[in-house]
């Protein structure tokens, strides 16, 4: 799937969202619900959604369907970024990455600090290319995928992020 610039050079991404949850449903998902709503707010298209629960291999199949679907650009998923033992999420994504984008969980948790102080060290958010697509793991909680949002994914997402931003590596990524 070829992406296309529109007329003010931004490149509209097919992005799908999974929420991780052992006790989330549609109708109360608020942190899938704001990162769907903040994409098409934005510009791209909502290629998918789910809700999984707290498993390892329930999340890899979501994940991994997601990653093959020339149609999914970016997979960002919210939930069991935490240290709990239900909290599986990077353990389930991790292995299914080519490359890890160290520093997006490193910039996440610096301007997470900022919002909600040490606190922050118990996230364990990460980022990732996986068959070319981008993937990023975020805790569950609204304000997390908030600040992951408007801080990070929503101008790395843009092609007119200027010096550099992800959508300009797009072509290059399955090299």
């Amino acid at each position: 799937m070829e992406l296309w610039p529109d007329k003010d050079g931004f490149v509209p991404l097919p992005i799908a969202v999974l929420t991780v949850s052992d006790t989330r449903t549609e109708a109360d998902d608020k942190s899938g619900s704001l990162l769907a709503e903040r994409l098409e707010t934005a510009g791209h298209r909502l290629a998918d959604r789910a809700i999984v629960p707290d498993d390892i291999y329930r999340v890899r199949v979501v994940v991994s369907h997601w990653i093959a679907d020339e149609a999914v650009k970016v997979v960002v998923s919210t939930g069991g970024t935490g240290i709990t033992g239900r909290d599986t999420t990077p353990e389930a994504v991790q292995p299914l990455l080519d490359m890890q984008i160290e520093g997006f969980g490193e910039l996440f948790r610096q301007v997470s600090f900022q919002e909600i102080g040490s606190s922050t060290i118990q996230s364990r958010a990460l980022g990732g290319v996986a068959n070319g697509t981008l993937v990023f793991v975020l805790p569950g909680s609204s304000g997390a995928c908030r600040t992951a949002w408007d801080r990070i994914l929503q101008p790395q997402l843009d092609a007119r992020t200027k010096p550099c931003n992800f959508v300009s590596l797009m072509p290059r990524m399955r090299e």
